[in-house]
């Protein structure tokens, strides 16, 4: 199936994904999904005034997303609410199409005084504060993942990120990329580390959201061990990997099947309750497993805090250099060749507390991402895609190099205004 979505490294796209909170700018509580204060509304303001529709799962069903050429905007588990992009050409129209976005939501965002949080962790509410969105495979998972790992419901409800996703042109180069991604995603999460509160108080960790990964369904989440240790990858491998893992449902006629836990690939042998495996069952599956990176019809790369808005654009600018140039993946490649799996593993913890003060290996995770800023920017600079002013995608790294420049990473940021006597609202909220 994978091989069907290779493309000519001439006509690559980037996808970005994006989520935030949604509250109240005074009081603090939280958007939900119905009534008074709602996203709904929010939907309502976006299909009237810009030209959304709304998509539904079934007939005469609830809205649980909108839809507008080959972008989405849609809901997770609790309200969250996440800008799926289009994908598109150069880092330029991905800024672009999100300001766009910016400008879109602001007007209701006025009209009904809400405050977009950029943080990976809701910081204020508690689990029993949070609403439901009406998907009909959240009740499945509501039930299925706190069996699996103790955060579950805090990965569903309080978590929120920032992904990117990547098209490769081969089984070598989809593979390779898959390798990168993984090996790179705790150094990237430490990076743009951005969740240092939880229920009003500052936590031990510069990312609730990452401690909370550590505690999710082993089988369907982390860094897949079993792709580390082989020096040539192919399509099956990762195949192997994801057939092993537990299901949630499959879908007959429109309608909701719940099959938890059974693993796929004893689906594909024996059925379930008369049904049969297909590939629309595959590709099902396939998006339900949650790994730092992930194989679908792209490479999903998904180990990012959600950023404010120039920060989540740096973020998909350092993979855009590492992936889309043969040079700087290979130079990336190199970079990361002493990571073992149980190395890297070993030190997780570290980077979730500590982000980037902390080490990897031999190094302070600092030095690993000034090496890496370097190809990305190498690779950005040699795409050589330039925008009305003649200016390169690098230009989109340079809140990334801020960072490592002031050794300061945006959880010490957040921290650092609060400390200074902002609100959690004021000091991780999105400006318009």
């Amino acid at each position: 199936m994978f091989q069907e979505y290779e493309r000519s490294s001439s006509n690559f796209l980037i996808g970005a994904e994006s989520e935030k909170f949604g509250v109240h700018e005074k009081t603090g509580l939280t958007l939900g999904y119905g009534g008074e204060y709602s996203v709904c509304q929010v939907f309502s303001s976006l299909q009237a005034e810009h030209g959304w529709e709304p998509i539904v799962e079934t007939e005469g069903g609830p809205i649980i997303g909108l839809k507008r050429g080959g972008a989405s905007i849609t809901l997770e588990p609790a309200a969250q609410l996440e800008l799926s992009g289009e994908p598109l050409v150069d880092l330029h129209a991905i800024f672009a199409e999100n300001q766009q976005h910016l400008r879109e939501i602001k007007e209701v965002t006025e009209r009904l005084s809400i405050a977009w949080l950029a943080t990976g962790f809701h910081p204020l509410a508690r689990l029993s504060e949070l609403s439901w969105v009406p998907k009909l495979r959240y009740p499945i998972m509501r039930e299925y993942l706190p069996q699996k790992g103790a955060a579950g419901l805090d990965m569903m409800q309080r978590t929120a990120t920032v992904q990117g996703n990547f098209d490769w042109s081969s089984e070598e180069d989809a593979m390779s990329k898959l390798t990168l991604a993984l090996k790179l995603s705790p150094l990237m999460q430490a990076w743009f580390s951005n969740a240092p509160f939880i229920e009003g108080r500052q936590s031990e960790r510069l990312s609730e959201r990452a401690r909370v990964w550590r505690h999710m369904d082993p089988s369907r989440s982390g860094l897949i061990e079993s792709l580390w240790s082989k020096r040539t990858l192919r399509y099956q491998d990762y195949a192997d990997w994801a057939i092993s893992a537990g299901m949630f449902l499959i879908k007959r006629e429109g309608k909701i099947v719940k099959n938890t836990g059974q693993p796929f690939a004893d689906f594909l042998q024996h059925g379930f309750e008369g049904h049969q495996a297909t590939l629309d069952d595959w590709k099902l599956h396939l998006g339900t497993l949650f790994p730092e990176a992930r194989l679908k019809n792209t490479l999903e790369v998904r180990a990012i805090d959600s950023l404010p808005p120039n920060l989540a654009v740096a973020s998909l600018a350092v993979w855009t250099g590492l992936f889309y140039d043969s040079q700087a993946l290979d130079e990336a490649l190199d970079l990361v060749e002493p990571f073992t799996f149980d190395a890297v593993e070993a030190q997780r913890d570290g980077l979730v507390a500590r982000g980037l003060h902390a080490p990897l290996l031999d190094r302070s995770g600092f030095e690993w991402a000034e090496r890496l800023f370097e190809i990305a920017a190498g690779g950005l600079l040699r795409r050589a895609r330039v925008n009305d002013e003649g200016r390169a995608e690098d230009i989109y790294l340079e809140s990334a190099g801020e960072i490592l420049h002031s050794r300061t990473l945006p959880a010490e940021r957040v921290i650092r205004r609060v400390e200074a006597g902002q609100s959690l609202i004021d000091a991780t909220r999105i400006a318009f």
